[in-house]
């Protein structure tokens, strides 16, 4: 199935507006006591961020057709990234 520009645009900005969306819906619901979120709360968002943050480099900054080398060590820095925000958050509590 080959999605021309347009639709391809639309249906990736569906998907980040409904990930934004369960993001919030996620972020919404505290422990009690505190502000300090669980650890599955905490999990679920960076792994949201990283969703969203992919679709936004691969279709918004035109990566898509980047070569593979680049595409690669974009991905290697989101999972470095997102390992370290990991780590922060369990680390620092």
């Amino acid at each position: 199935m080959s999605l021309n520009y347009n639709r391809r645009m639309t249906l990736v900005w569906l998907i980040l507006s409904a990930v934004t969306l369960l993001a919030w819906w996620i972020g919404g619901h505290r422990t009690s006591g505190g502000v300090h979120p669980a650890p599955a709360i905490a999990v679920g968002a960076i792994a949201i961020t990283v969703v969203k943050v992919r679709l936004i480099i691969t279709e918004f900054m035109d990566l898509r057709h980047a070569p593979v080398l680049l595409r690669r060590l974009l991905d290697a820095w989101l999972v470095c990234f997102s390992g370290a925000m990991l780590a922060a958050y369990f680390l620092a509590g």
